[in-house]
């Protein structure tokens, strides 16, 4: 059970990671992959007691899904109306044919192991069987960010896949085994010749490819996207002299000390050394880009000994920060990539923030000069920046641009205006300024407090699919109306969940370190309340709603902002108590209702489904932003109290009529098989 669970969360984030690598949409909807996962994952287990054996067949599956992948690589358009795409020109499979392709393959897949797994799962008493499913699910994302630390190729992650599926070939047949050893093998040989490609590199957030270019210069790729030209301070000085506009803008700056934050390869870091400061602290969330700007850059200013590297996230930097700066720079700080399982949520959205302005210019010395840059696509993010500029300065900044489509602009601004040297002051266009980003609602790049018209599409496609999925491989609904306070419960968890790992990603760093720290921490704490309703019994399921109330209340009051204003150690224990204790008294309401269910794997379906539509409302905080997400938990909770059975301590006739014909009709699978073998017992009667 433990293996089999391993194996199911595993290979869920193996499929989130490498196809957001190949299909470079799905670094934009990387929730995308998180959706399907949820879908198939509980149409497993809706379907465990068919006849019919799909775990045999995943392996198979994953490998026609890589081929396929492998067939139609995907770069992105550069822009949209709405929503802001930074990429190359579209190739490969038009959008509406490869997203719904991609959301129908994971669900397949997840769907195949998630059987094996349930059939597994209903052999043992039901909280028994969700606690060896959370172990699993402990010792899979500690796999996982293992295997990212050490920077590991898609090889590794096959290798550990294709393990799992071999050593639960015992009481297969043999057709079934000689089928799942060729799928692995392939399996292997495809993601190593993936991952032995000469100049490409895995680090936690992308595929790093370089091409080399004229002249010793480099052309660095993540996900199949240009992202980074790697070139000497002399050339870019003729080919993009506003990288130098800083300097121009600031003559007098003593560039005693600076911060460039987005330091990549480290082009703008030898143009600040260029320019004489004394010492540069380089921000950069990816190891590997640093890496390469090390062994690359010609100018080597990696190896200078005026420069001291950080890598970590911008904005948790300047939080953790005591250093005032002569100059800080923002220096093309876009990722390309959003923050695993976020609807929205890139990795930079919160330096673009009103608050993380306000940090950076509280980080200036009295005579410090403030400057942003990148290529931006619209006028209107142009205007969107430059009006928070205002906003926490007082005055408008400077602003230099060359181009009109995607063209490069400079904003420069200084707490006392007389240190910047202006000779264009940017000022607001005619259809207005939208809104600044906040902390609350992080979403820089879209221009309205709204969901865009391709995410309401393909949500709409998405819950289509999943009625008519869940209808056609599992029956009628009406079986899950019993379990329907489950459902409930599973969409106002994923919420609650999204809502902690974006609260850390603020007060700690979007970093892959953190988003894993905080993944791994919900487990626990889900385990924790399953070894309590094991040990106790709560008579009174209300008194567990009201201590759920009290614990979601307790989260609405302690905002972010009261965080971020103590010292990293409390901020620490503060987040940790203010985000799990509603994560604990939630799994401790699933545990004691899920105990007495009939049918544990059709109850934990409905419950997987509900994290799946939850997963669908994750993308209203575009429009109400993150803290309201809070306010749909409690009515999602309270949902879940109203629809739960009058005695849920009891196990209705019902279900275990129907559960006990299941067992005697239903042949074993080879999963229960090997599970009979490793317990020496035969299964139990209900």
């Amino acid at each position: 059970m433990v293996l089999l669970s391993f194996l199911m969360l595993f290979t869920e984030l193996t499929l989130i990671r490498w196809s957001g690598a190949n299909v470079v949409y799905l670094s934009y909807f990387s929730n995308f992959v998180l959706l399907g996962s949820f879908l198939g994952i509980g149409i497993g287990f809706l379907r465990s007691r068919s006849k019919v054996q799909l775990f045999p067949r995943a392996a198979p599956a994953l490998v026609i899904f890589v081929l396929f992948v492998h067939l139609f690589p995907v770069q992105v358009d550069r822009s949209g109306t709405q929503l802001l795409y930074f990429g190359g020109n579209p190739s490969g499979l038009p959008i509406w044919v490869m997203l719904p392709v991609i959301f129908v393959a994971t669900a397949a897949i997840m769907a195949m192991i998630a059987d094996g797994v349930a059939r597994t799962f209903a052999t043992f008493e039901p909280l028994e069987a969700y606690r060896l499913d959370i172990l699993g699910s402990i010792v899979g994302i500690a796999a996982f960010s293992l295997l990212s630390f050490l920077g590991t190729p898609p090889i590794a992650w096959a290798v550990v896949v294709g393990t799992c599926f071999i050593a639960l070939l015992p009481g297969t047949t043999l057709l079934h085994g000689l089928q799942q050893g060729v799928a692995v093998l392939t399996l292997i040989v495809l993601l190593w010749i993936e991952s032995t490609s000469p100049w490409t590199y895995w680090s936690p957030y992308y595929k790093v490819s370089v091409r080399s270019g004229p002249e010793g210069t480099y052309d660095i790729q993540v996900n199949g996207i240009p992202h980074q030209w790697i070139d000497s301070t002399a050339q870019r000085f003729v080919t993009e002299p506003l990288y130098f506009a800083p300097y121009q803008r600031a003559p007098e700056n003593s560039l005693d000390r600076v911060l460039v934050i987005g330091a990549g390869t480290g082009g703008d870091v030898a143009i600040a050394l260029a320019h004489g400061a004394r010492r540069v602290d380089a921000v950069e969330i990816d190891q590997r880009l640093y890496r390469l700007g090390t062994e690359l850059n010609p100018d080597l200013p990696y190896q200078d000994p005026r420069v001291h590297v950080y890598i970590n996230d911008g904005r948790a930097f300047l939080q953790q920060s005591d250093q005032d700066y002569d100059l800080i720079l923002f220096a093309l700080p876009d990722s390309l990539t959003l923050v695993a399982g976020q609807s929205a949520l890139r990795l930079e959205s919160y330096l673009f923030t009103t608050q993380a302005m306000q940090v950076a210019k509280d980080h200036l010395t009295p005579d410090g000069v403030f400057t942003m840059y990148n290529y931006y696509r619209q006028q209107w993010l142009v205007d969107r920046l430059a009006g928070t500029l205002d906003q926490v300065y007082g005055h408008p900044p400077c602003i230099d641009t060359t181009g009109r489509v995607g063209h490069f602009a400079v904003l420069t601004t200084s707490v006392d205006p007389q240190y910047v040297s202006c000779s264009t002051v940017w000022r607001p266009g005619e259809l207005g300024v939208p809104s600044p980003a906040t902390d609350d609602h992080p979403f820089v790049y879209l221009r309205t407090r709204s969901i865009p018209s391709i995410y309401l599409l393909t949500l709409a496609l998405i819950l289509l699919l999943s009625l008519l999925a869940v209808r056609m491989s599992s029956g009628p609904l009406r079986e899950m109306r019993r379990y329907l306070d489950l459902f409930f419960m599973g969409a106002a968890f994923l919420l609650l969940e999204t809502k902690s790992v974006v609260q850390f990603a603020l007060l700690f760093g979007t970093t892959w370190f953190v988003n894993a720290l905080v993944f791994a921490g919900i487990l626990v704490t889900v385990l924790a309340a399953i070894e309590v309703a094991r040990r106790f019994s709560f008579k009174s399921p209300g008194r567990l709603y009201v201590a759920l109330a009290a614990g979601l209340t307790l989260a609405w009051v302690v905002s972010p902002d009261l965080l971020l204003s103590l010292s990293v150690v409390p901020r620490f224990l503060a987040a940790t108590a203010v985000a799990f204790t509603p994560v604990f008294v939630a799994n401790l309401v699933f545990a004691e209702r899920f105990k007495g269910v009939g049918s544990s794997v059709v109850a934990f379906g409905a419950n997987l489904l509900g994290a799946m539509v939850g997963g669908l409302l994750e993308y209203g905080a575009l429009v109400v932003g993150y803290r309201a997400l809070l306010l749909v938990v409690a009515g999602l909770y309270s949902l879940a109290f109203v629809f739960r059975p009058r005695d849920a301590t009891q196990l209705p006739a019902a279900e275990v009529a129907a559960e006990q014909r299941h067992m005697e009709l239903t042949p074993p699978s080879s999963q229960l098989s090997l599970t009979e073998t490793m317990r020496g017992r035969k299964l139990p009667k209900l």
